[in-house]
């Protein structure tokens, strides 16, 4: 007599699957008094340091696509939000995440998200300490990252003055060139794999003025930097760094340098550092293991200008906005 067949399984419901997600993930932590399962999760803030908090999703079709594996999903979701808080000074604390997904997702890849968020938040010693999950059009994960900074030391944007130097970690472009079809391993990496530069933002912390990650293009996010601080910025083209991988991709692009500049999505931090403390940066970017290069300079006045190799102004590139086009992927 002929073997009946199993029946499918149910995909899980709501419990189930944020118990299979959680899995993945560290829950404990400096600090948690009370983790996930409860209403809220209960912490307590380090005496003498404040608070500071950040928010940012991942969307696919935005942010990634099928060329990203689950655990790169989940490994940027978490790592663009300890970004912004490398460019405070601050050290990361706490996570909570909000999945949102379609039916039919399979449990199989959700659990590949938290595998690369709980990779992230293990390797910069980060709890998660709550979350939620939801039905959507699309696949995003929503994290909101929460970290301390000894008080009066955090990075502002609106500090830098005239005078200053502009410094900047890593380099630019990789994450930009990593979406083209067949890049090299190297450039998709960093467009897939962001690594937040949190040492190197505390070891600022006291010694640059003014800090700002780079997300949406490096002359686009440099010009919030000099909104904020109500200055001018004169920024050095040809110093702008760049990776051997990008050098060799960027030949053949009608203008090299347009991905360094416009690209975003590199997460470098750019600081305003007063001359007489660049040796102190370049110290501590050394203790951080990151390469620091000035790239321009504050002046008097608003915007940036952006000097070309041979010495003349060339024009801005446009960096991205999330609310008016997708990036193309």
């Amino acid at each position: 007599m002929p073997r009946r067949a199993a029946a499918p399984r149910p995909p899980p419901g709501e419990f189930e699957l944020i118990e299979r997600f959680t899995r993945a993930l560290p829950l404990a932590g400096a600090g948690v008094r009370l983790g996930p399962g409860d209403d809220t999760a209960l912490l307590a803030p380090p005496p003498g340091e404040d608070l500071a908090a950040t928010v940012d999703a991942v969307v696919e079709g935005v942010h990634f696509d099928a060329r990203f594996t689950a655990e790169d999903v989940g490994w940027k979701a978490l790592a663009v939000n300890l970004s912004d808080l490398a460019s405070m000074g601050a050290r990361p604390l706490w996570a909570l995440v909000a999945l949102a997904f379609p039916r039919g997702t399979p449990p199989e890849r959700l659990e590949g998200v938290a595998r690369g968020l709980g990779a992230c938040a293990r390797a910069h010693r980060i709890a998660v300490v709550g979350g939620n999950v939801s039905r959507a059009s699309e696949l995003s994960v929503t994290v909101t990252a929460i970290g301390a900074v000894r008080r009066g030391r955090a990075l502002l944007r609106s500090g830098a003055r005239p005078g200053d130097l502009l410094v900047a970690s890593g380099t630019f472009g990789d994450a930009a060139l990593g979406l083209a079809p067949g890049a090299p391993a190297a450039l998709a990496r960093r467009q897939r794999r962001p690594a937040p530069r949190l040492a190197l933002g505390r070891s600022l912390a006291g010694v640059a003025r003014a800090a700002i990650d780079v997300s949406d293009g490096l002359v686009q996010d440099l010009g919030h930097l000099c909104d904020e601080s109500r200055v001018a910025a004169v920024l050095d083209a040809a110093a702008v760094p760049t990776s051997a991988a990008y050098r060799r991709l960027a030949r053949s692009l009608p203008d090299p340098l347009g991905p360094a500049l416009g690209g975003g999505e590199d997460y470098e931090l750019v600081a305003a550092v007063p001359p007489a403390r660049l040796a102190r940066a370049r110290r501590a970017a050394a203790r951080a293991g990151v390469p620091l290069t000035v790239i321009g300079r504050v002046e008097r006045g608003a915007g940036v200008r952006i000097l070309g190799p041979d010495g003349a102004e060339r024009p801005a590139p446009s960096g991205h906005d999330h609310l008016r086009a997708p990036r193309p992927l």
